[in-house]
């Protein structure tokens, strides 16, 4: 197992010992192997959603733990295949994508249609596989920042996959489109029995004040959570906390004053508790990014999230440049390290 406290160094008492009191455990969904029945199942999702939900918690060396480690890997567009995959060129072909997946114990793999659908019929039936609907391109220029549609719910169902994954820039102009874009879209896929997980990212320059980039603040990703989770998204992927206070540095929108003194301390374990509390408190899963690659400080700060999310009540992490710019066999100690961290019943829910 890894060792995790010495990865946090020094922040490995106030990470590990720290209790929230502002959302107190006590009133969190919280996720384990009994998830589905416990909490999921008080929902309108169909037996086929359930099923495939449990198919994901099912998989990989998190299986039976109520625990989420999920690759994404639909960078090439984001990014372009060329920053993304250029560190690594195996990572050009499909195959090796789903292969580090495998081999890194995931629960599912999430990547763009024309990735999973070269190589559905090799492994559909071996990992589940998550379909990355939209995406930004950035091969427009000027640069713009918008989600497009690259595929439907049909064509994801049709290949195997078990869930479909969309993004959006909520606080962006384009955002109200988005917004009924993707409820469209995950109302199909649970009609077809597919688990729906929303990018609830943020996107608006007035975000970023005085030196100062809110678009990880705490109080806004929170907003972001509540309304992924009211598209009836079953899990919300969610930038790791940076900082909190947003809607008083933006000087638009509502909040309240007990966010910030009462619910929020400055520690990142509660401002990652914030983020889970508007998720329903719980009962959609949060999972958080593991952001990008660094080099040599990437197996602490994939570790650090990990315990962090864990310990605010989250269901897991989904994590993919830190594994795939690096060779496979760092990638998949990478993995393991972040699954390690679910796995231990030393690390529990602050």
């Amino acid at each position: 197992m890894t060792d995790i406290a010495a990865l946090l160094g020094s922040d490995a008492e106030s990470l590990l010992n720290h209790t929230c009191q502002g959302v107190p455990r006590e009133s969190l969904h919280l996720p384990g192997p009994d998830f589905i029945d416990r909490v999921m199942a008080d929902s309108d999702r169909s037996p086929a959603v359930l099923r495939n939900m449990q198919s994901l918690f099912n998989h990989g060396r998190l299986a039976g733990t109520g625990y989420l480690s999920l690759l994404p890997v639909d960078q090439g567009i984001e990014h372009s295949a060329g920053a993304s995959f250029a560190p690594n060129p195996r990572y050009f072909d499909p195959a090796n994508i789903v292969e580090l997946a495998l081999e890194g114990g995931c629960n599912g793999v999430a990547s763009t249609l024309g990735v999973l659908s070269s190589v559905a019929r090799r492994y559909a039936h071996k990992i589940p596989m998550m379909l990355k609907l939209n995406h930004n391109e950035t091969l427009s220029h000027p640069a713009i920042y918008d989600q497009t549609l690259f595929a439907d719910v049909d064509q994801a169902h049709d290949m195997g996959c078990v869930a479909v994954g969309a993004t959006i820039y909520f606080g962006s102009h384009e955002s109200r489109r988005q917004i009924m874009e993707i409820s469209e879209a995950f109302e199909r896929a649970h009609q077809l029995g597919m688990v729906t997980v929303l990018w609830a990212y943020l996107r608006n320059p007035a975000f970023k004040q005085d030196g100062t980039d809110y678009h990880a603040s705490a109080d806004l990703t929170s907003q972001a959570n509540h309304m992924a989770a009211t598209l009836k998204a079953d899990i919300v992927k969610q930038k790791l906390p940076e900082n909190n206070g947003g809607y008083r540095a933006v000087g638009f929108g509502h909040t309240h004053d007990n966010v910030y003194s009462e619910l929020t301390t400055d520690h990142p374990i509660d401002l990652a508790r914030y983020q889970v509390a508007n998720c329903f408190m719980g009962r959609a899963g949060l999972i958080n990014s593991g952001g990008g690659s660094k080099g040599h400080s990437d197996l602490g700060e994939a570790v650090r999230t990990a315990v962090i999310n864990k310990r605010a009540g989250g269901m897991g992490l989904i994590s993919g440049r830190k594994a795939f710019q690096k060779p496979m066999q760092e990638g998949v100690e990478l993995l393991h390290a972040i699954q390690d961290v679910y796995l231990s019943t030393d690390i529990t829910v602050a």
